[in-house]
């Protein structure tokens, strides 16, 4: 079993008595992310005063990330990050995403440049203009999903994943899952490595690599992807409402 992250959930009620095991996916409403990318659409900061705009500056260990930071703070200051409008993350799209878990619960917008490996997540790194570049950025809110697991001894697990949870074969032999949205059976056994439901934010990582459908931020879908489909070995995966709670059994 893997998620996205480890961060404490409401317990949610027990499955069917019949199951010896499940795990429940659906979005969590009650968090969100401000995430700031560069549309023009509209402004992605508005102070709610004259005072200046109050930015935060993050970075990942790598070198670049780092020395990044440090000219950015001596060319436009810096304060801490639970007294900012606004968090600048410097690294790649796995900073980013550490960096919205830690502003999960004051949901602080984050404007990520890319200082990393892997970008998707990433505006263009440009130390000039940086304020204009906030004002002028639009928003995508993202809510993550929260996955409630189910073991045979009946503990229950639960967590938030902004990018996807995916559940995976722990043996040499392949899984077989029963695959529920919205209490109903949409497949009734699906052979394969694993399976996974992605956000749109997560549609350009795990969910990429398993040939999943990159999703627009701004789509109201979750992808669901399997993972090395045996059989039905055509199957390919399927987009899903926003909304939808999925059940891999």
């Amino acid at each position: 079993m893997r998620c996205g992250s480890a961060a404490p959930c409401r317990r949610p009620p027990p499955p069917a008595p019949s199951a010896r095991w499940s795990t429940r996916i659906r979005p969590n409403s009650a968090s969100r992310f401000d995430f700031i990318v560069p549309l023009g659409l509209r402004a992605a900061v508005s102070p709610t005063s004259d005072r200046p705009l109050r930015i935060a500056f993050a970075a990942s260990d790598r070198p670049e990330a780092i020395e990044a930071r440090e000219r950015l703070i001596a060319r436009y200051g810096a304060i801490p990050d639970n007294e900012a409008d606004v968090i600048v993350a410097l690294g790649g799209d796995g900073f980013m995403l550490e960096t919205l878990h830690t502003v999960m619960e004051r949901r602080t917008p984050v404007f990520g440049m890319n200082r990393g490996s892997v970008g998707f997540l990433m505006n263009d790194y440009e130390e000039d203009g940086l304020l204009e570049r906030l004002a002028e950025a639009g928003r995508a809110v993202i809510h993550p999903l929260q996955m409630d697991a189910w073991t045979e001894t009946g503990q229950v697990h639960s967590g938030l994943a902004i990018n996807e949870v995916s559940l995976l074969r722990q043996t040499r032999q392949s899984a077989k899952l029963r695959i529920s949205v919205d209490d109903r059976v949409r497949l009734e056994e699906l052979s394969c490595d694993g399976c996974l439901v992605s956000t749109a934010a997560g549609s350009t990582a795990y969910n990429l690599s398993a040939h999943g459908p990159i999703i627009p931020l701004d789509s109201r879908v979750l992808a669901l992807t399997p993972i090395s489909a045996f059989r039905p070995r055509r199957w390919r995966g399927a987009l899903l409402p926003h909304q939808a709670k999925v059940c891999f059994e």
